[in-house]
C-alpha cells in the first residue's frame, strides 16, 4: 500500500523520476572526478579549490543537457498517461531503462578517462568514423580493461548500486480511477516538457542557443579544461550530423582578407631540382621524448630516448619551436602531406574531405615523380589508404604486401596488435624504394611506439621498463630509425633525396611543460639532405609546423607553379614572420612573436610569451603584438572555413 494520502499519490511517478535523476547527477559526478584523478597531470598546474568547484558547478550545465537527452525514453515511460503502467512488471521494466542507461553513460565516461591523454579533449562521434575500419578494437578493448581493472570493478559497483537505489513506483494500478490518473500524467508531461527542453538547451531564454561543447570555454582558465567541465554522452550526442565548419565574417571583402593570408602560393619562375622527398611520420614521436632538442630540460641534464635521432639532428636542420597540428593519427595525414591543419575535426572526416584536394604526391606526381605511400597496418586501417589515394599517391603498401614479400619474415613481425614492428617494415621500405624509379616521393607511416606500449621479445632485455610505457617504445624505434638511414645511406639514391621526419601527434608525457594546452603540440620537424653542402646543419630560431612540411619541401626543390597550402616555406621566410596554428576544445592557438594566442572565435581570452612555458601569466591586453596577431589568425579561420565549405583546396 502507497504510505501518501490520496490526493498526493498521482504525484508518485514525479518524485520517483526526480529521485532516480539525482542518482544520475551522482553518477556523472563521480565520473568527472575519475577524469580528474586518471589525468590530474594536465589540470593540477592552475587548479585551485575555489576554481575546481568553478568547473564542477559549470559541469553541471552539460550534465543537465545529457542526463536529460540520455534518460528521455525513462522519463516519458514514466509519465505514460496509462494506468496500467502501474504494475510491477512495467515499473521494472523502466528501472531497467534507467539502470542501463545510466550505466553506460558511466562506462562511456571511464572509457573517455583513459582516451584523454592520447587527444587532450573529449570524444566526439568522428571516432567512429576514424576507427571504422579497424579490425582489433576488441582486443585493444580487453587489454585496456585488463590494464584499468580497478575502473571495470568500480563500473560494476557504480552500477549495482544504480540498481539498488534506483526507486519504482508503489502506487497500486488497480486503485487508480484510470481518468483521474491519465489527467494527471498528461498534465505532469506538460509541467515536466518545458523543464526537460530547457535543461537540455542550457537555459530558459528564448534567446540561449542550444549549448554545444565550445560553450565549456566560457568556464574555464585553459584550453584543456573544457574537457574537465564536458562529459562524453553530451560530446557524442552534440556532434551527431552537425555541420562542422561555419563561415565567420572577420573581413568583410576577399580582397581585405587577401591582405592579411592567403593560402595561395606563387613562388618565383625558375629550374626545378628533382631530387627524391621521403617523409617519415613517426608514430607518437613527441619532441620531448629527443634529447637533441631539449638541451635545458632536467636542469640540462637530460638525455632523452633517441640516440639515433639525436644524432641525425647534429646533421640536419630543425627550428626552435616545432608544433604538430593535431593531436591524432588523422588529423596528422592531412598536415603533414597536404597542408591543411586540423580545425573543429579532423579534416578527412567531415563532408569537407570530398572536396578537390592536392598533396606533396600529387604535385610531385605530375612533375613525373613516382608516388608511394607506407604504413604497416592491413589495408584501409584508420582510413590512410583513402587519403593517400585522394591525394595523388600512385601506390600504397601496407602489412599485406610486406608478409607476401619473400625477402622479409612475413607475418611473424606482426605486432598482434596493430602493424609490422617498425625495423624490418622500415627495412622494406628502403627496399621498395631501391625498386622505384627516380624522382619519387614516398611517405611511411611508423607504428610500434603506440599503445599497448610493447617491444619485440627479442629486444625485452635492451629495452626494458623505464619513465613512462612509451619511453622502451621510442627506443625501440628510434632504434628502427637509426638502421632504416644506415641502409638508406647505401643505396645509389640516398645522395639525391630530401629526407622529412616528424610525428604524427604527441603523447604520453612526464614534463609538466609537454603538458600545457601548447607544450601538448610539441612534434619535431626534422630535415636531412646528405647530399647538399651549403645547408649548414643548425637549429634556426624559428617557428614551425607541420602544415609547414609541403611548402617547405616545395620550396627546396624549386618547385615553379602557383600551389595550395596553408603553411609557409620556413626556411625562405624570416624568423619574424613565421607562425603556427593549432586547435585545443574550441580555442584556436596562435604562435607568433614569442607568443601564443589563445582565440575562442570571438574574442582573445589570453595571451602567453613563449618564455613563460608553463603558461602561468596571461598577458592579454598588454601584449603589444595582440591585435595584430588576432587578425592574422581570424584571416586564417575566415579562410579555412570559406575555402572548406566552397571546394576551393586548389589554387
Amino acid at each position: 500500500m502507497n504510505p501518501l494520502p490520496k490526493r498526493y499519490q498521482l504525484l508518485t511517478p514525479l518524485a520517483v523520476i526526480a529521485c532516480n535523476l539525482l542518482l544520475a547527477y551522482a553518477v556523472y559526478f563521480l565520473a568527472r572526478i575519475i577524469y580528474l584523478t586518471i589525468n590530474y597531470s594536465y589540470f593540477y598546474q592552475d587548479l585551485t579549490l575555489v576554481h575546481l568547484f568553478e568547473l564542477l558547478g559549470a559541469g553541471l550545465v552539460f550534465d543537465t543537457s545529457a542526463i536529460l537527452v540520455t534518460n528521455i525514453p525513462y522519463i516519458a515511460l514514466m509519465l505514460l498517461p496509462w494506468h496500467g503502467k502501474e504494475r510491477p512488471a512495467y515499473q521494472q521494466f523502466c528501472r531497467w531503462v534507467f539502470v542501463i542507461v545510466n550505466s553506460l553513460a558511466l562506462a562511456i565516461n571511464l572509457i573517455d578517462a583513459c582516451y584523454f591523454r592520447f587527444t587532450m579533449r573529449r570524444t566526439t562521434t568522428t571516432v567512429f568514423s576514424e576507427f571504422a575500419n579497424e579490425q582489433n578494437l576488441g582486443s585493444i578493448f580487453f587489454t585496456e580493461a585488463l590494464n584499468h581493472l580497478y575502473l571495470v570493478f568500480l563500473f560494476a559497483f557504480v552500477a549495482w548500486g544504480l540498481y539498488r537505489l534506483a526507486r519504482y513506483s508503489t502506487l497500486r494500478h488497480d486503485s487508480l480511477r484510470w481518468w483521474h490518473y491519465d489527467v494527471a500524467m498528461l498534465l505532469s508531461l506538460a509541467f515536466v516538457a518545458p523543464f526537460v527542453v530547457a535543461g537540455i538547451r542550457g537555459g530558459f531564454a528564448t534567446a540561449v542557443r542550444p549549448i554545444t561543447i565550445s560553450n565549456a570555454n566560457q568556464y574555464v582558465n585553459r584550453p584543456i579544461e573544457a574537457a574537465l567541465v564536458l562529459n562524453t554522452p553530451f560530446s557524442l550526442y552534440r556532434t551527431i550530423g552537425k555541420d562542422v565548419f561555419s563561415v565567420p565574417d572577420y573581413f568583410a571583402s576577399e580582397q581585405e582578407l587577401e591582405a592579411y593570408y592567403s593560402p595561395v602560393h606563387r613562388p618565383a619562375s625558375g629550374i626545378m631540382e628533382k631530387k627524391n622527398v621521403v617523409v617519415l611520420i613517426v608514430e607518437s614521436f613527441g619532441r620531448e621524448y629527443i634529447g637533441a632538442l631539449n638541451p635545458c630540460l632536467d636542469d640540462s641534464q637530460y638525455k632523452g630516448y633517441t640516440p639515433c635521432i639525436d644524432s641525425l639532428i647534429a646533421r640536419s636542420i630543425t627550428f626552435s619551436h616545432t608544433y604538430c597540428n593535431g593531436r591524432k593519427s588523422i588529423d596528422g595525414m592531412p598536415s603533414i602531406l597536404s597542408s591543411i591543419p586540423m580545425f573543429i575535426e579532423p579534416f578527412f572526416l567531415t563532408p569537407a574531405s570530398m572536396n578537390h584536394v592536392s598533396g606533396l604526391a600529387s604535385i610531385l606526381g605530375d612533375e613525373g615523380y613516382q608516388t608511394a605511400f607506407f604504413h604497416g597496418a592491413q589495408r584501409g586501417s584508420m582510413g590512410f589508404q583513402a587519403f593517400a589515394r585522394s591525394t595523388g599517391f600512385k601506390d600504397y603498401y601496407g602489412r599485406e604486401d610486406f608478409s607476401s614479400d619473400k625477402r622479409f619474415g612475413g607475418e611473424q613481425d606482426f605486432d598482434g596488435t596493430w602493424a609490422i614492428w617498425d625495423e624490418p617494415f622500415l627495412q622494406y621500405y628502403c627496399a621498395k624504394m631501391s625498386e622505384m624509379k627516380e624522382p619519387f616521393m614516398t611517405a611511411v607511416f611508423t607504428a610500434s611506439s603506440h599503445h599497448p606500449y610493447v617491444v619485440p621479445e627479442k629486444y625485452r632485455e635492451r629495452f626494458p621498463e623505464e619513465g613512462i610505457e612509451i619511453h622502451k617504445c621510442i627506443r625501440y624505434t628510434d632504434m628502427a630509425l637509426g638502421e632504416f638511414f644506415r641502409s638508406a645511406s647505401r643505396q645509389p639514391w640516398f645522395k639525391n633525396t630530401i629526407f622529412v621526419l616528424t610525428s604524427d601527434h604527441t603523447n604520453l608525457s612526464d614534463h609538466d611543460y609537454y603538458q600545457t594546452d601548447l607544450g601538448g603540440f610539441c612534434s619535431p620537424i626534422i630535415i636531412y639532405e646528405p647530399g647538399i653542402t651549403d645547408l649548414q646543419p643548425a637549429v634556426q630560431d624559428k617557428i614551425a609546423q607541420q602544415i609547414d612540411i609541403l611548402p617547405t619541401v616545395l620550396g627546396m626543390l624549386h618547385y615553379p607553379k602557383p600551389y595550395f597550402a596553408f603553411g609557409i616555406d620556413v626556411l625562405n621566410t624570416p624568423a619574424e614572420d613565421t607562425w603556427a596554428v593549432n586547435y585545443l576544445n574550441g580555442i584556436y592557438q596562435y604562435v607568433k612573436h614569442g607568443h601564443v594566442l589563445q582565440f575562442d572565435g570571438q574574442r582573445t581570452r589570453a595571451v602567453y610569451a613563449l618564455t613563460d612555458s608553463l603558461m602561468k601569466h596571461n598577458l592579454v591586453g598588454s601584449c603589444p603584438d595582440q591585435e595584430s596577431m588576432e587578425l592574422e589568425l581570424k584571416a586564417i579561420i575566415q579562410q579555412y572555413m570559406a575555402r572548406m565549405t566552397q571546394d576551393r583546396l586548389l589554387p
